[in-house]
């Protein structure tokens, strides 16, 4: 979308128009995750600020946890080491490494980071606890991400998953304002974990799509527990 030579800035001239499409682009690759088997197996999180705030719902262990996280971070290094065919036009975006845009401090990027975090985690926590829409909770990633991609991508570069920046940092070189990424996203989810959390209790299982499979397992768990205790 914007690598020096890519010819997508000649079809598509307008920077906004394409943030929103590259925001898009990158919701609906989590949306497909989500429904894929990838999901219904680990419920398709990708993302350790996804998995804290299901950790602070108390719908995963800490041991869960630390597994998902380390498995993100590693995905995502492994994930970036392709980028590198994109030679120059790689280079001149730095292989897509998040930093702290220009004209903007690292507390605006701070900022960015926890509102659109936290604004991720809200609408989850919305969507997974009422059933009338916890099965649209994928459909919320390609729309959302348009949009705050749009608007908030040249102050922070709208990460809001310290994987995806840890991954093109590690590629590029390129750390400046690292922590912002971790910090930003775990407030984020802190903060909308704790404002929603009347609906948290409604959340039962910590999955984005294929519920009635966990909902399976979990009532076989509880009539094995009930036959133990007879």
């Amino acid at each position: 979308m914007f690598g020096d030579g890519s010819p997508l800035p000649r079809l598509l001239p307008d920077e906004g128009v394409r943030r929103a499409v590259t925001g898009f682009l990158f919701g609906t690759t989590g949306d497909l995750i989500a429904l894929s088997r990838v999901g219904k197996v680990s419920g398709a999180h990708i993302n350790p600020a996804v998995s804290f705030g299901f950790w602070l719902m108390g719908r995963i262990s800490g041991e869960t946890l630390f597994a998902y996280a380390a498995a993100q971070l590693a995905g995502a290094v492994l994930g970036t080491l392709p980028l590198l065919a994109w030679g120059r036009m790689g280079r001149s975006v730095a292989f897509g490494a998040t930093v702290p845009g220009t004209g903007y401090g690292q507390g605006a990027a701070l900022l960015g980071e926890a509102v659109t975090t936290f604004a991720m985690v809200a609408l989850l926590c919305v969507f997974l606890a009422f059933r009338r829409l916890r099965r649209f909770t994928p459909a919320i990633f390609p729309f959302l991400y348009s949009l705050m991609v749009w608007a908030e991508a040249p102050v922070s570069g709208t990460s809001t998953n310290p994987a995806r920046t840890l991954g093109p940092a590690v590629v590029s070189g390129l750390w400046d304002g690292w922590w912002i990424y971790w910090v930003g996203p775990a407030f984020g989810t802190f903060a909308a974990t704790l404002a929603f959390c009347f609906l948290a209790r409604e959340i039962e299982v910590a999955k984005l799509y294929h519920f009635h499979a966990a909902h399976r397992r979990l009532a076989r768990r509880g009539r094995h527990r009930v036959v133990g205790r007879r």
